[in-house]
């Protein structure tokens, strides 16, 4: 069984969650204008990732890092030539030149890359093949790269893409914005970096409001909003608000084994909390402390048994009533909260989003039924 179709109809987002979810197992190849990709799933993680996009490999990663000399790397470049289906990494393994434990650590820095390069590619051909494992046609036109024995979380990588890309983006803007003075050089950090003034959630707010005025579908403003939150706090958790409970949508930050597929299976009542259905009737933000009774008691011990000392709720709302719930907190460091009113809104117009989104569909419906 296959799933084939073209970039252009369905976000790339959106496949890798639908793969994530779905547990799936098999390998997705992405074909652009000049970029060939390939990503391996295993149980709904990415074990695998390598793109024609990037320069070099995993071989040439490891020199960067200092793990490798360039000789060694030479030589498993003349092997490579005559085993074009081994992958660099392999080669290096056997050859006694990286260990195990540094191939994962750069396999996984590779992967993550990998993601952000392809999440650039919005138009070409997809196809993910079902239990196939099989990579080997990718070895005739470059490396391979490591398999990773604990897989990432999709949503995770979109994340982490998702950020690199602002980032790049707001040191290009801070740039071309302050021009350096003849002789100068522009203004950064020791390392080069862009020096990005003002507070994070308003330059945040700026860079991510226009992916938010056409969002592909509403798993889009899920992980906008979530990528949002991961830059102003240690961990979050979205739900979704039923009539009598609270459903897992995604998460950021949370130290645990499947965090995304466990918090997809959580549900928390909250018809008996009067500290939950204050903040859901109310509709507005709340920071301050987690008041303690049976059922914010199982959410804590759902995403860890550590009592925050401070924590953040943010409502969304759609056609005037709370649909979602954000939940943060900074529980590993204890760190005070930074300025959140770049984030609520954000939250704000996320909801309109959602509402312009449950229209389309209702209006689609509407035009299939008379056509029908």
């Amino acid at each position: 069984m296959s799933l084939v179709g073209r970039l252009e109809d369905i976000a790339l987002a959106d496949i890798l969650q639908i793969l994530s979810i779905g547990k799936k197992t098999g390998t997705l190849t992405i074909q652009g204008d000049s970029t060939r990709s390939f990503i391996v799933f295993k149980g709904g993680l990415i074990v695998r990732a390598e793109t024609s996009a990037l320069g070099g490999n995993i071989g040439t990663d490891l020199v960067k890092f200092g793990f490798v000399k360039e000789s060694i790397l030479t030589m498993a470049r003349d092997i490579k030539g005559k085993l074009p289906h081994r992958s660099m990494g392999e080669i290096l393994f056997d050859l006694g030149a990286a260990s195990r434990d540094i191939l994962e650590k750069v396999a996984k820095k590779r992967i993550e890359r990998v993601i952000s390069s392809v999440m650039a590619v919005t138009g070409g051909d997809f196809r993910f093949e079902m239990d196939n494992l099989d990579i080997s046609d990718y070895g005739n036109e470059g490396d391979t790269g490591w398999e990773i024995s604990k897989g990432l979380s999709a949503q995770y990588l979109l994340m982490e893409g998702a950020r690199v890309y602002d980032e790049r983006m707001g040191q290009r803007q801070s740039s071309e914005d302050v021009p350096a003075e003849e002789g100068e050089e522009p203004w950064g950090d020791e390392e080069g970096h862009a020096d990005v003034t003002g507070r994070k959630d308003i330059f945040a707010l700026k860079s991510l409001t226009q992916e938010l005025r056409f969002p592909n579908s509403t798993s889009e403003i899920t992980l906008l909003i979530l990528r949002f939150a991961s830059d102003m706090f240690e961990r979050g958790v979205l739900f979704m608000v039923g009539d009598h409970d609270l459903a897992g949508l995604g998460q950021f930050g949370l130290d645990m084994e499947m965090a995304d597929e466990k918090i997809r299976e959580t549900r928390i009542p909250f018809e008996e909390s009067s500290f939950l259905q204050r903040i859901i009737a109310g509709g507005q933000p709340y920071r301050g402390t987690l008041e303690k009774d049976a059922f914010t008691a199982l959410f804590i011990s759902e995403i860890g048994e550590q009592w925050p000392v401070q924590v953040a709720f943010f409502p969304l709302i759609a056609e005037n009533k709370v649909v979602a719930l954000l939940y943060c907190d900074n529980s590993m460091s204890g760190e005070d909260f930074v300025e959140t009113e770049g984030l609520e809104i954000f939250i704000n117009q996320a909801g309109l989003a959602l509402e312009k989104s449950l229209l389309q569909k209702r209006l689609q419906d509407m035009q299939r039924g008379m056509k029908r």
